[in-house]
């Protein structure tokens, strides 16, 4: 049956493959949830059960999660050109398998250091994959929100879960029962992908026979290191994206990893813990539906610029601000500016890159992008085991403005409208 309907002409457009579209943003939530599963739960663990003394030490689970979900991200492209997206996809769920047992059973902090090591891999291809599909079926003229959606339903599985995990955790204890949440959602994200995704290789393939390039150097016959070279420092707009994305995750790092110990230590319960872990990513999730659409009309710069300024502002505001009122406003603001961010950022790159070897960059700017877990935990790690977590959000707080000044001064506003132009 799939071999048949691969043999079929393919049709681009999210009306044309709407059931399969809104599939795989069911199966990306649950990849989110997978993740979320993490989020308010293991900073409290490392502070409450393994008794870490230092920022840094505490950290080493982002660490490992974001080197490995950076590489495995660069890879997924490659395999998912050469072997299809939904083997990859599926051979994410199965690696995922285990993080739940490792998290509920581990006996020493290295065991959960170790769960973040697989589950990163997992979400490298899981993730990867989803985003590379929808932007298959859906060709060039609704990329922005079709990875509005993507990202909306990944990252609304994030808070939903941070938010049900905080009240398991509450309830229950920090282990198992939150974990069981995790291990639920792998067993259906694995079943849906194997009963019902197909694959959609064929869409990308039948988008370049009829692509034609906006950039002189962006043809179809290019080697990976070309690919790499191109996305990651030559192309003005690819390159801008690339940081951008980095910066974004560096400072994610440093909410996912600080903010609760900074919470805990103002004396604020988990309950509301959860919350605040909660409101940031399902702000940044719903707000997504919005943006990433928008980013279709408007164009893609100024809302990346924009958003990362507002993220800027937001930490700022973590930094100095004291309470749980101050908090939540910080929490919705930066969820505000990271969903003008996320999806704009993968549009950008679908505009740019042939779809030939779209995957390949898709992958090469999620390395960079997800290599900014890692950056982040070891720079924010540091600068609070020197300073304190205040400074440190104020530092990255810096580094943000920064990051979205690059973007304005460095990428072309006009890639967008040359795609559209030539689409049409």
């Amino acid at each position: 049956m799939r071999r048949d309907a691969a043999r079929r002409p393919a049709e681009l457009g999210l009306k044309q493959n709407l059931a399969q579209f809104l599939l795989l943003v069911a199966v990306n939530a649950l990849v989110g949830g997978t993740l979320g599963q993490e989020r308010t739960v293991l900073p409290l663990l490392a502070d409450q059960v393994f008794h870490l003394d230092r920022y840094t030490s505490a950290l080493t689970y982002i660490i490992a999660f974001g080197l490995a979900k950076a590489g495995t991200n660069y890879f997924a492209g490659t395999l998912s050109d050469r072997y299809g997206r939904r083997p990859v996809l599926i051979a994410g769920w199965l690696i995922a398998i285990p993080v739940p047992l490792l998290l509920i059973f581990g006996p020493s902090w290295e065991w959960i250091v170790a769960a973040n090591l697989v589950l990163g891999i997992s979400q490298g291809l899981t993730w990867s994959t989803t985003v590379m599909m929808k932007m298959d079926l859906v060709g060039p003229e609704r990329r922005g929100l079709a990875m509005g959606f993507n990202e909306a339903a990944g990252y609304l599985g994030v808070a939903g879960t941070a938010l049900a995990t905080g009240y398991i955790a509450s309830t229950s204890g920090l282990r198992p029962g939150p974990f069981l949440l995790g291990a639920a959602f792998i067993a259906l994200g694995l079943g849906l992908s194997v009963a019902f995704v197909r694959e959609t290789h064929h869409h990308a393939r039948a988008e370049a026979a009829s692509h034609v390039s906006a950039h002189a150097d962006a043809g179809a016959s290019l080697t990976n290191r070309q690919v790499f070279t191109l996305t990651s420092f030559r192309d003005r707009s690819l390159s801008s994206v690339s940081q951008a994305g980095l910066v974004n995750n560096l400072n994610d790092g440093l909410a996912w990893g600080l903010f609760p110990i900074l919470f805990a230590a103002a004396g604020l319960s988990i309950e509301r813990i959860g919350i605040l872990a909660a409101v940031y990513p399902a702000v940044w999730g719903a707000g997504q539906l919005i943006t990433g659409g928008l980013s279709d009309r408007i164009g893609r710069k100024w809302l990346i610029v924009g958003g990362m300024l507002v993220q800027a502002v937001a930490l700022g505001l973590t930094g100095v601000g004291q309470g749980f009122g101050i908090w939540l406003a910080a929490a919705v603001l930066l969820g505000a500016g990271t969903a003008m961010v996320y999806p704009t950022l993968l549009a950008a790159i679908g505009d740019v890159a042939h779809p030939e070897w779209r995957a390949r960059s898709v992958g090469i700017y999620r390395l960079w992008r997800d290599g900014g877990f890692a950056i982040g935990a070891v720079l924010s790690g540091l600068l609070a085991d020197a300073f304190g977590i205040p400074s440190a959000i104020l530092v990255v707080a810096a580094l943000t403005a920064a990051s979205g000044a690059v973007v304005a001064v460095r990428m072309r506003s006009n890639d967008y409208v040359e795609i559209q132009h030539l689409a049409t």
